[in-house]
């Protein structure tokens, strides 16, 4: 079908796989009001396919409250749920989650985009085969996200990478099972705890993290 815009001019409609440049997926993107999710990753178009309850939205909102509870507590951090960012020229996901600090990184443009890559990126992932973990991912260390959270959720399993010396590494838990971000001083995970639901102690643990002498250092001069 083609899409019929204000502007009188005919648009094209998105379809998966399709090859296009950035400036012609936000035109076409911005020709379908009625579609939720689209991104384009190395220069190719996905569109989500409608998504399951248990492997995708209560592990979304989990993780939610985990990121949102963090920035309650730190001035200044921004927290998105599945925002447009504007990587590169080839790469424009809506990444399920982001946390940044606009300037340090990241910023945020006159159309209210975000420009440029967020130093904390999580996604929901059904399995290692999603495209989280292959191109989505070389185009998040390529273009500097700092730490890069993937939740496979039919495997169990929670990725946090990394970067050091323009790789992603694999950031594993202490020996009580916690992962501190290197970014964002005081977000603490119990990953296990995360993945068997139990959000209690996921928050117990974080507010733990928020207690700590760096996350204060961190925000004393945020609230300046």
């Amino acid at each position: 079908m083609v899409v019929m815009p204000a502007s009188g001019l005919l648009v094209l409609p998105l379809e998966n796989g399709d090859r296009l440049s950035r400036f012609e997926f936000e035109r076409r993107y911005e020709a379908m009001p009625h579609l939720k999710k689209a991104e384009l990753i190395e220069g190719v178009v996905y569109m989500a396919s409608p998504l399951r309850i248990r492997s995708h939205g209560e592990p979304h909102g989990d993780l939610v409250t985990w990121l949102g509870t963090y920035k309650a507590f730190t001035p200044g951090v921004i927290l998105g749920i599945e925002p447009t960012v504007r990587l590169d020229l080839e790469n424009e996901p809506q990444p399920d989650a982001v946390l940044l600090l606009p300037g340090r990184q990241a910023t945020i443009g006159a159309d209210d985009y975000i420009e440029g890559a967020p130093e904390l990126v999580v996604e929901v992932a059904a399995s290692s085969a999603a495209i989280d973990l292959h191109d989505k991912k070389r185009a998040y260390r390529r273009n500097q996200v700092r730490e890069y959270i993937v939740w496979r959720t039919l495997e169990g399993q929670l990725d946090w990478f990394r970067l050091e010396a323009d790789e992603y590494v694999v950031q594993l838990p202490s020996e009580q099972g916690i992962i501190q971000s290197q970014i964002f001083p005081g977000l603490w995970l119990a990953v296990s705890a995360l993945l068997a639901g139990e959000i209690t102690t996921v928050l117990a643990v974080l507010q733990q993290g928020l207690n700590s002498p760096e996350h204060q250092a961190f925000v004393q001069p945020l609230r300046g």
